[in-house]
């Protein structure tokens, strides 16, 4: 496993639809090693391989929760070529945030509940219902697969307030 770099807004690559991956692979299995190092060192809850540069459908998500005793076991979820295939009229609304857009956190409304079809590592195809923060997430990070971001939800002044700020940042960076 390698930690990758996470590629940050405005880095143009956000923008990217990701291809459909034609078969599970050794270096698609590594892929996704690799990104649930990055994803736990960031810290973050899911990952879209776009996001790490590689333009591909694949996502790695962990919603583990912490037990009685504080204890947190990973509970590593794959999603290959992910779609969103129904979605609920109900919707809710959670605060977002991003590890492409670090420290910035907005509520955003979404489907309350989705229905997901997918691929995991051993090439079966799966068809999951999915509420609460898994809806959230799955629909967040499945939008990264089309080149959509979380602040594109916001109102017009809030998205390019966001926006300039991460131009400026980059700016500072060179």
């Amino acid at each position: 496993m390698a930690l990758r770099e996470i590629i940050i807004l405005p880095d143009k690559q956000l923008r990217l639809v990701s291809k459909p991956i034609e078969k599970v692979t050794t270096e698609i299995r590594k892929l996704a090693d690799d990104m649930f190092e990055t994803m736990y060192d960031a810290p973050g809850i899911g990952l879209a391989a776009i996001q790490i540069a590689q333009p591909l459908r694949l996502i790695t998500m962990d919603l583990a929760k912490r037990d009685e005793n504080g204890e947190t076991k990973p509970e590593p979820r794959v999603f290959i070529n992910p779609e969103v295939i129904a979605s609920s009229e109900e919707l809710s609304v959670y605060e977002e945030g991003c590890l492409s857009i670090p420290e910035y956190y907005e509520e955003v409304e979404r489907p309350a509940k989705v229905r997901v079809r997918f691929t995991d590592l051993d090439g079966k195809v799966h068809e999951e219902d999915a509420e609460g923060l898994y809806a959230t997430c799955i629909q967040h990070e499945i939008d990264h697969l089309n080149g959509v971001l979380f602040v594109d939800y916001l109102s017009k002044l809030k998205r390019d307030r966001v926006l300039k700020k991460f131009e400026k940042a980059a700016k500072r960076a060179e």
